[in-house]
């Protein structure tokens, strides 16, 4: 059960609801906006800056998601790793991939590209003061400048809302596996692919 009520879409306020267009979205994919209706006057620049970081997106989808998923894990965030986004599946995100999330220094089906965006992410969400030198120089051996600065914002957007959307405890649309406190990952679970 969620620790803060809930706001159903029909009860929004109506700048809210021409802006986001609930009838559209699925309750899942409502997700923190049923929560952050309670401020109204602060969704238009979140939804602002959230949506630009994925209409202006140079990164590919398929990374992006393995990064979020990676965040999701140590966010403990479960809606974050229950969701599947389609536009990654489409840009070849498989559950084999999920699964190397487990250990992904190790996995042999993910390049080194996305392993160190990984590993940034990681760090990021557990020990952000570890990114160092060594792991922008890392970085800029597979990504320009523009794609270091947005995977970074991306992953500050993932940390601190994952975190918020954790001790929400947003669970009740969630697969089973999902619903508890105990600790959980993206990988052999059970997922809900949305928009």
């Amino acid at each position: 059960m969620s620790r803060v009520d809930q706001i159903k879409a029909e009860d929004w306020p109506d700048e809210m609801k021409e802006m986001l267009h609930p009838e559209r979205m699925t309750d899942l994919e409502q997700g923190l906006m049923r929560y952050w209706a309670h401020r109204p006057d602060l969704v238009q620049g979140l939804a602002a800056f959230s949506g630009s970081l994925k209409v202006n997106r140079k990164l590919p989808e398929k990374l992006v998601e393995l990064v979020r998923l990676r965040i999701a894990f140590f966010n403990q965030c479960r809606s974050c790793m229950a969701i599947r986004y389609t536009d990654a599946l489409n840009d070849g995100l498989t559950e084999d991939l999920v699964c190397s999330l487990e250990r992904p220094e190790e996995a042999d089906n993910l390049t080194d590209a996305e392993k160190i965006a990984i590993k940034f992410g990681e760090l990021m969400a557990a020990d952000h003061l570890s990114v160092d030198d060594a792991i922008y120089s890392e970085l800029r051996e597979h990504y320009s400048q523009e794609e270091i600065v947005e995977l970074g914002m991306t992953a500050a957007f993932f940390v601190g809302f994952g975190r918020l959307a954790a001790t929400f405890h947003m669970v009740e649309e969630l697969p089973t596996a999902f619903q508890g406190t105990e600790a959980v990952s993206p990988w052999n679970n059970e997922a809900v692919v949305v928009r």
